[in-house]
């Protein structure tokens, strides 16, 4: 009997320093029916090991190499806006996220910097990022190839210089251009022109799609080549031949609007590039990608990375974006609680 009243108080003592005992439990009986999981609803992605890890510590994803420098979370901020009023306060608040948690970061379009140093200050962010993390510069596809015509290459390296890039992003985006009012006409196919720029520029390169993704024949050929990495921007995020549909009047939008349906998700990447992978061999001499596009979560991005059978992290836009605008600290605090549940996912997660 002492024992049993020792232990009566014990179990007291504790339920008495814990303040919130009492509303956990009420909440606990309340909550109990509405938090059933249909057998449908499972995610089917994972093996959920909850008895071979302890909760992570924070910083517990091992840093890695990526890009040529190290990382501390396989999360990389994709290309967004640029040359707007907010593209300052948007831009530096994402250095500032990526210095604090280890990310990398691609640049909006770089365009404006081509001919001027009028927006310098919203795209300088090398030293609030850091020397130690990757910062990338934009260009799209059909500014490359109007200054190799005019045999201009040099100007895209002043701009690096300007920027202290470590490398340049090629955005390739012909539905955009075409649905665009003020779009351009390629006149070479684009793996033509990132060839040619590859010939006279000494910068590692990115490709990426702009949120219609890619097939397998492109996807191939930009395996086959020495790129530093290949960015999906899968079907599912932010779709530009979309938005420009959206800035077009009606007929347009009724004759080309199915062809913002066009396109590969990031997980039907995720499998083609496995197969090319798997049929170039020592062929793929490309051995990064960026997973990008429609990537919601993290457990999306864990899962991709983890299914792809070369190094890869994972990219978000429109996510952060949403937070950039804010204060940092709203910012902070999402990319925060991204971080932690990677974290998670590692110690207990096991990709099927």
């Amino acid at each position: 009997m002492d024992i049993q009243r020792e232990d009566e108080t014990l179990l007291r003592d504790m339920e008495a320093n814990d303040a919130n005992a009492v509303a956990r439990k009420r909440d606990h009986i309340e909550l109990a029916f509405r938090s059933q999981i249909a057998n449908g609803m499972l995610d089917q992605r994972f093996y959920y090991e909850p008895l071979m890890a302890g909760h992570p510590k924070r910083g517990s994803y091992p840093s890695f190499q990526f890009l040529g420098k190290t990382m501390r979370v396989p999360l990389w901020v994709s290309s967004m806006t640029g040359g707007t009023q907010l593209a300052r306060t948007i831009n530096h608040n994402l250095a500032r996220a990526c210095r604090d948690f280890g990310m990398g970061m691609g640049l909006g379009s770089c365009r404006s910097l081509l001919y001027t140093n009028d927006t310098l200050a919203d795209f300088g962010v090398r030293k609030i990022i850091g020397d130690d993390l990757p910062l990338y510069a934009n260009l799209g596809i059909a500014q490359i190839e109007q200054l190799i015509e005019r045999k201009q290459v040099h100007i895209i390296r002043e701009m690096m210089d300007k920027l202290a890039a470590d490398g340049l992003i090629i955005h390739v985006n012909p539905l955009q251009e075409w649905l665009q009012p003020e779009g351009d006409r390629f006149e070479h196919a684009p793996i033509d022109t990132i060839k040619r720029l590859m010939d006279n520029f000494d910068h590692p390169i990115i490709v990426k799609e702009v949120g219609q993704g890619m097939g397998y024949h492109s996807l191939k050929a930009l395996f086959e080549l020495p790129l530093a990495a290949i960015d999906f921007a899968a079907n599912g995020g932010t779709n530009f031949a979309k938005v420009e549909l959206l800035r077009s009047d009606e007929s347009k939008r009724s004759i080309y609007g199915q062809l913002a349906h066009v396109g590969h998700n990031a997980e039907e990447m995720t499998h083609i590039s496995n197969q090319i992978i798997e049929e170039s061999g020592e062929k793929a001499l490309c051995k990064q990608v960026i997973i990008s596009g429609g990537i919601q979560n993290f457990l999306d991005g864990y899962y991709l990375i983890n299914k792809l059978g070369c190094q890869a992290i994972y990219g978000q836009a429109s996510a952060f974006l949403r937070y950039a605008r804010e204060d940092y600290d709203t910012l902070y605090e999402y990319v925060d609680a991204q971080v932690q549940g990677i974290e998670l996912a590692n110690a207990l997660l096991d990709v099927k």
